[in-house]
């Protein structure tokens, strides 16, 4: 996926934080849910349909300590994943 797209949380979704910023996504419909560590949760509240995958690894790089090289992969891999889950679409 072109780090130019803007990814939008699925309105569905119900973020619940929990302790030392963690979370947990939960699908009211389905009643899957699916944990968030604390870089999850900063990645999930970017994604409001405005930010681009590459202005979200860039917030990431400013934002967050002990930033990995893979960061650009990882945010990449974990965005696709929520994709493929359908937490996750795209805006036009």
């Amino acid at each position: 996926m072109p780090n130019n797209d803007k990814p939008i949380a699925n309105p569905i979704i119900v973020l619940r934080e929990e302790f030392d910023d963690w979370a947990i996504l939960f699908n009211p419909d389905s009643g899957d849910a699916h944990g968030l560590n604390p870089v999850g949760v900063f990645i999930w509240k970017m994604l409001d349909g405005k930010h681009t995958i590459d202005d979200i690894i860039e917030e990431i790089k400013s934002d967050c300590d002990d930033v990995t090289a893979e960061v650009n992969k990882d945010v990449s891999d974990f965005i696709k994943e929520l994709t493929d889950k359908g937490l996750v679409g795209y805006e036009n």
